[in-house]
């Protein structure tokens, strides 16, 4: 009789089978204790395949050392305080990234409602004071959602962070309920096209007419573009054809616990 094998042990199906209430418990706990962490991952500038920078993605790990992937938490606590402290643990982690790796340049997401956290305020002016020039490889994302919650508060940060050479993303561009009005007013450096119109827009020709739209409109207003979800090769030669700034996606790897080194990763 051969011996019985048991299956491979999900490390996330304890994660998985938490209920609602479970969730704050453990991000809490998490961001308590500094289990906090970035996953990187590449930027790549469409007709050169040479990454423009890494955007950090906020992770937790458990008392084993295992990564917990955002999915797995964000959802049960995005419209929560603990949300604005993943802002923060996120921003803490990028700045210190940023200070020990000149060469980086690191895109962080942040909610329009941080921007009235002091605690979030503190951690950004302090990470920006310690070390020269970190200002300039910053970039702060806002999802198009969150900004038009509150775009006077958020045109009147960008002015004030515009000095120190932060920079500022656009994120899920195309998803949201940004008028034109307000993207004069803005004035972001580069929008986010939403993988959701990036998706099979090889063989969807909607997708190829809307995407052409959001990249002509950033192109007017002086913004850069970049199509996020991107996945297979042929998505990423019409994106390119298109005229996208960027490209970013699984293409080229999942979101990895160190930045690759900036050297030319060629389009398949």
């Amino acid at each position: 009789m051969p011996p019985r094998t048991d299956p491979p042990t999900d490390p996330f199906a304890q994660v998985r089978a938490l209920d609602a209430a479970d969730i704050p418990r453990l991000v809490r706990a998490a961001l308590a204790e500094r289990r906090t962490e970035l996953a990187y991952q590449p930027v790549i500038v469409a007709r050169s395949g040479v990454p423009a920078f890494h955007e950090g993605l906020i992770r937790l790990r458990d008392h084993a050392g295992r990564v917990l992937p955002a999915r797995h938490f964000l959802p049960g606590v995005e419209d929560t305080a603990l949300a604005r402290d993943l802002d923060r643990a996120a921003l803490r982690e990028g700045l210190e990234a940023l200070r020990r790796a000149p060469r980086l340049r690191l895109s962080i997401n942040m909610s329009a409602r941080s921007i009235g956290d002091g605690r979030w305020r503190r951690t950004l002016h302090d990470g920006l004071g310690r070390a020269p020039g970190v200002g300039e490889r910053l970039i702060l994302e806002i999802s198009e959602s969150s900004a038009m919650t509150l775009p006077e508060v958020v045109c009147r940060f960008m002015a004030e962070m515009r000095p120190r050479g932060v920079s500022f993303a656009l994120d899920e561009f195309g998803a949201g309920q940004t008028a034109f009005r307000h993207l004069r007013d803005f004035l972001f450096d580069l929008v986010k096209i939403d993988a959701h119109f990036v998706r099979r827009i090889g063989e969807e020709p909607d997708n190829q007419v809307l995407c052409g739209a959001l990249v002509a409109v950033a192109r007017q207003f002086g913004m850069g573009s970049i199509a996020c979800g991107v996945e297979s090769a042929s998505e990423a030669r019409m994106l390119t054809r298109i005229g996208a700034d960027c490209l970013q996606g699984y293409l080229w790897g999942c979101p990895a616990r160190r930045p690759r080194a900036p050297a030319r990763m060629a389009l398949p």
